[in-house]
C-alpha cells in the first residue's frame, strides 16, 4: 500500500519526470522568428533559424538580463536586442560588437528540441535517453496527423493519464461491450503499455454482430511515455483509430494538454483523402471517450486510499511512474569556476583602466 499512498513522483507537482514534453504547434514558430515559452516555471526562448532548425535556450541574456525573445535571428544564431550580443544554437556567446573578447561570457543553457506530429517537443533533461512518444502499431510507418483540441485541467498529468486504464470507469460509465482486462507490458523505464486481452461479450444481437470484427479480443491499447503522454489505439481488426494525448505539468500542479489524431500515411489522392476521413472519424472517437470525463478533472483531489482489484492497472502505472528519473528543473545552471576566472580577470582589467 505504501507504494501508492506515499508517492515520490506520481501526482507530485514539485517533480518533473525527465522526458519529452510538447511545447507548441510547429506552425506557431515561423522561420527567422522567436517565441517566449514558460515550462514548469522556467522561462525559455525558442527560435527557428533561417535554415528552419528550432533551438531552445534559457530566456535571459547573461549580460544584463534582457529577454532573448525580444532579439532577432541571424542565420543559426540569436542576437540580443539590448546590446547586440550574439549566441549560437549551443548557447555560447559568439560575438560582442564593441570588443573581440567574449570567452568570459558563461554559456546559456541550451535544451534539446525535436519536431513531430505538427508539434515542437522539448526534452526536460540534458541528454535524451528515449525517442519521442509514438503509437506502437505505427512505430515504423510514416504518419498523417491532425491537431485536435488543446486543454488545461486542474490536476496533474499523471492523474489524467490513468483515466484511459480505469477499467471500472469504462465498464460502468461508458458501458463497453467487454469486461476490460488490461495486461501491462513494460517496454523500458520510460514506457509502459496496457493491452486488453478479453473478447467482446456476446450478450445481445448487437454485440454478437460486433464480435465478428474482432478475432480474439476487443482492440484497446494504451502506451504511456514519461507518465505524461499517452497513445490510445482502438477499433475493429480492419480499422484502428489512434489518438495521442500529450500533456505537460505546470508548476502549480495543473495539466496543459494537446490532442493529436494519427493515422498511417497513404499514397495517392484517394489514399490522402481516406487518411483525412479517418482523422475526422478519429476526432469523433476521441470526443466520445472524453465526454463527461473532463468535468471530473476540474475538481478531483486524487488520493487512492481504497484500491480494489479493478484498480490493478492504475496501481501498476503508479509503480512504473515511481521508478522514473526526475530532473531538477529549477534555476539556470550556475557559472562554473572555469568561466568565472576570465570574467573576473576582464573586470579587473576594465576597472584598472578607469
Amino acid at each position: 500500500m505504501s507504494s501508492i499512498s506515499n508517492t515520490r513522483v506520481f501526482n507530485n507537482p514539485a517533480k518533473i519526470i525527465e522526458g519529452w514534453y510538447w511545447a507548441m504547434p510547429s506552425r506557431r514558430l515561423k522561420r527567422g522568428r522567436t517565441c517566449a515559452f514558460t515550462f514548469f516555471g522556467r522561462e525559455l526562448v525558442l527560435y527557428r533559424s533561417e535554415s528552419g532548425r528550432v533551438t531552445a535556450l534559457d530566456a535571459y541574456c547573461p549580460h544584463m538580463g534582457a529577454h532573448l525573445a525580444e532579439g532577432k535571428v541571424e542565420g543559426e544564431a540569436l542576437r540580443c536586442l539590448f546590446h547586440y550580443w550574439k549566441f549560437d544554437a549551443q548557447g555560447k556567446c559568439a560575438e560582442i560588437p564593441c570588443q573581440s573578447e567574449c570567452s568570459f561570457v558563461p554559456p546559456i543553457q541550451a535544451w534539446h528540441v525535436a519536431e513531430k506530429y505538427g508539434l515542437i517537443w522539448l526534452w526536460a533533461g540534458y541528454e535524451p535517453t528515449h525517442t519521442l512518444p509514438f503509437v506502437p502499431e505505427l512505430e515504423n510507418d510514416e504518419c498523417e496527423t491532425l491537431l485536435a483540441n488543446r486543454f488545461t485541467k486542474a490536476c496533474h498529468p499523471s492523474v489524467m493519464m490513468i483515466n484511459a486504464i480505469d477499467a471500472q470507469h469504462f465498464n460502468s460509465v461508458h458501458h463497453l461491450p467487454v469486461n476490460l482486462h488490461l495486461e501491462p507490458r513494460i517496454r523500458n523505464q520510460h514506457c509502459i503499455e496496457f493491452v486488453n486481452t478479453t473478447p467482446v461479450l456476446r450478450t445481445s444481437i448487437f454485440t454478437r454482430f460486433l464480435s465478428r470484427f474482432y478475432k480474439r479480443s476487443l482492440t484497446y491499447a494504451i502506451c504511456y511515455f514519461f507518465a505524461s503522454t499517452g497513445t490510445v489505439t482502438i477499433g475493429p481488426d480492419f480499422l484502428h483509430f489512434h489518438i495521442m494525448f500529450a500533456l505537460r505539468p505546470t508548476k502549480d500542479g495543473r495539466s496543459e494538454g494537446q490532442t493529436i489524431l494519427i493515422t498511417k500515411k497513404r499514397k495517392g489522392i484517394v489514399g490522402r483523402l481516406w487518411s483525412f476521413i479517418l482523422l475526422l472519424l478519429t476526432r469523433l472517437v476521441g470526443a466520445y471517450f472524453a465526454k463527461g470525463d473532463t468535468l471530473i478533472f476540474k475538481t478531483i483531489r486524487f488520493n487512492l486510499r481504497t484500491p480494489i482489484k479493478a484498480d490493478a492497472s492504475i496501481v501498476q502505472f503508479i509503480q512504473h511512474a515511481e521508478k522514473q528519473q526526475t530532473i531538477d528543473w529549477g534555476l539556470p545552471v550556475e557559472e562554473s569556476s572555469k568561466t568565472d576566472a576570465p570574467r573576473l580577470k576582464l573586470l579587473s582589467k576594465l576597472g584598472s583602466q578607469n
